[in-house]
């Protein structure tokens, strides 16, 4: 659960965790070591504490001091690419970070070059309340979610959402898992901002450019 954190630049905020699978919708994107991070930017994180972080963190190649996340928000480990970062938690390991980048770069490239989307354009970016089956997603304006989503499908299927505009969550919504679907499987490819609102929940890998 995260409380109005804002993720610019190219950034990756990730379930961590496991092998790919596949099933119905297109084929899962690969993060590679990029899916090692929780949260992973090129640019910074702008947070309004107290958010809950579960997972690691890193930024690069901007300074450290750009994560305004704090220790105490973190479960997991704050990687930095110098000697600064949230105090006194931060690890520096410029090597391991320029890895996750590159994966990161290519994830989404991936994710935004998958084409014949099942759904375009749905509710014309609007889809709070929705029931979304498997598949890939496009929109060319931004996307809202201003009340609780549903993603239903098995443990195999997969989301892939490509949103050429922004990507806004609104305070409390939750993005449901149903089914057996797991956040592993589901790709958010943001080409503009990305707000999560005050305590929303928001479980997936999340690839987005500013």
């Amino acid at each position: 659960m995260m409380k109005n954190t804002y993720i610019a630049g190219i950034a990756l905020l990730a379930v961590a965790g496991s092998a790919f699978a596949a099933g119905p919708g297109p084929a899962p994107v690969n993060l590679r070591s990029a899916g090692d991070f929780v949260i992973l930017t090129k640019s910074g994180i702008t947070d309004v504490p107290t958010s809950a972080v579960t997972g690691d963190v890193g930024t690069s190649p901007i300074t450290g001091a750009a994560d305004l996340l704090t220790c105490t928000e973190v479960t997991g480990l704050v990687f930095s690419v110098n000697a600064a970062g949230p105090e006194p938690c931060y690890i520096k390991n410029p090597t391991k970070l320029t890895a996750a980048v590159l994966d990161m770069e290519t994830a989404y490239e991936d994710a935004a070059g998958r084409s014949r989307p099942d759904f375009t354009e749905l509710k014309r970016g609007d889809i709070g309340g929705l029931t979304l089956a498997p598949g890939l997603y496009k929109w060319s304006t931004t996307v809202s979610i201003p009340t609780d989503v549903t993603l239903s499908g098995s443990s195999n299927d997969v989301w892939i959402f490509q949103i050429a505009g922004n990507l806004n969550q609104s305070n409390g919504v939750t993005i449901h898992l149903k089914g057996g679907a797991l956040a592993k499987n589901v790709f958010w490819q943001v080409a503009g901002l990305s707000m999560l609102g005050t305590t929303s929940n928001f479980e997936a890998s999340f690839c987005a450019r500013h």
